[in-house]
């Protein structure tokens, strides 16, 4: 695959080299000339999405924050269509570098406050989001898919650990990014210079957001692992590099869940690999570790159960962490 002739068209472009990128598991991205990006979107999104990321992205630029753009087409729209009809776009080019998992509690820290001037850029000018993904980050809907899907021991032991889920009272909506992995963040150097792939966007509580960066950055051993991790040094840098750049706006009730949102998205994420477990029907596996997606599931539910679990067991020196983070004066910050 490569980007078609009537994208180029639409864009008025020739460029002299194209390049697939090496990664991206939603859409087909294409470098071209090392000054453009071109992606060939999945179906699931329209047009709406891309109204979305103009908005933000304005607004991002207007706060100081690098970031992509999109690059209309000659005709003035934010996007094209193919031969066949499936919807691409042109993205400006970001010089950096991404990574797959977190390397050092200084990555993780970097990424932590530049997702803090992210959500802050949003404050005071939010946008209005149109493309709205329903039920994201409904945990109880999640487990009750997993009640009735019934799988196994294995299910039951996952229902088991979500009653130790502590679920919140009412809490601030945010205009967040929604899909924190580190391979979203772009990095200069060391350092983390802009946030990609902004077609999740939307309004959540922070412990949502953060819980499911935390949980997949202090686990540098991923999704699959047969013993996860719960990297207490990559958390805690990660929490300090959060509230030094937001501890001026977040408040004490959004504080005290953010511990309890980390154990909370990685039951979530078991309930829903267990659930594809049985269903057989949903999440992406690998071929060349597994030999079936329900034994991937299978492998992908244990570590998230067992992930929770090691949270649940850090739990007390996590939240000392993010108390001391959070109310650190600025004059005594390390």
């Amino acid at each position: 695959m490569t980007v078609p002739p009537e994208i180029l068209d639409a864009y008025d472009l020739a460029p002299a080299r194209i390049e697939r990128a090496p990664t991206g598991l939603i859409h087909h991205t294409f470098f071209l000339d090392r000054r453009l990006v071109a992606q060939a979107m999945h179906p699931v999104f329209g047009e709406e999405v891309l109204d979305d990321i103009d908005a933000a992205t304005r607004r991002l630029a207007a706060a100081g924050l690098e970031t992509q753009r999109l690059v209309p087409t000659r005709a003035g729209a934010l996007g094209a269509r193919d031969a066949g009809g499936r919807l691409w776009r042109m993205l400006t080019y970001l010089d950096g570098h991404t990574v797959d998992e977190v390397g050092s509690p200084a990555a993780a820290g970097e990424a932590a406050a530049l997702v803090a001037r992210f959500h802050r850029a949003f404050l005071d000018g939010p946008i209005d989001v149109k493309h709205v993904r329903a039920g994201v980050h409904d945990t109880r809907a999640h487990l009750r898919r997993l009640e009735r899907a019934g799988a196994g021991p294995l299910g039951d032991a996952i229902l088991a650990e979500a009653q130790a889920i502590d679920w919140p009272g009412e809490l601030p909506r945010r205009l967040v990014h929604g899909d924190l992995k580190i391979s979203n963040v772009l990095f200069r150097g060391e350092r983390a210079v802009a946030l990609l792939d902004l077609d999740t966007i939307g309004w959540m509580p922070l412990m949502h957001e953060l819980g499911d960066a935390w949980r997949s950055w202090a686990n540098p051993r991923g999704e699959s692992a047969d013993e996860p991790d719960f990297d207490l040094a990559i958390f805690a840098a990660a929490v300090r590099g959060y509230a030094a750049a937001a501890r001026d706006w977040v408040t004490p009730a959004e504080t005290a869940t953010l511990v309890g949102g980390v154990h909370t998205i990685s039951v979530e994420l078991a309930a829903r690999f267990a659930v594809d477990m049985v269903e057989d029907r949903y999440f992406g596996w690998d071929a060349a570790r597994f030999p079936s997606r329900r034994e991937h599931n299978r492998a992908r539910a244990a570590a998230m159960l067992r992930l929770a679990q090691k949270v649940r067991a850090a739990r007390a020196e996590a939240e000392r962490i993010v108390t001391s983070a959070f109310s650190t004066p600025p004059s005594l910050r390390a």
